[in-house]
């Protein structure tokens, strides 16, 4: 089977990831989807805020 080409380089990620920084933000986590070509940069703490609220925390 022939290699192709990634959708996805090392350079675009470190690219992302710099502007990123440069922007201010500070990074929590960094998901990339290799068959869409996708990179996603999460803020610190953003799991925490998309969880949303905590199950226990409303039944009481």
């Amino acid at each position: 089977m022939a290699a192709r080409p990634a959708l996805v380089s090392q350079a675009e990620i470190k690219r992302t990831l710099q502007a990123a920084l440069s922007a201010g933000l500070r990074i929590g986590r960094v998901e990339v989807d290799h068959a869409t070509g996708r990179v996603v940069v999460f803020p610190e703490g953003a799991a925490a805020q998309a969880a949303g609220p905590d199950p226990d925390e409303l039944l009481k």
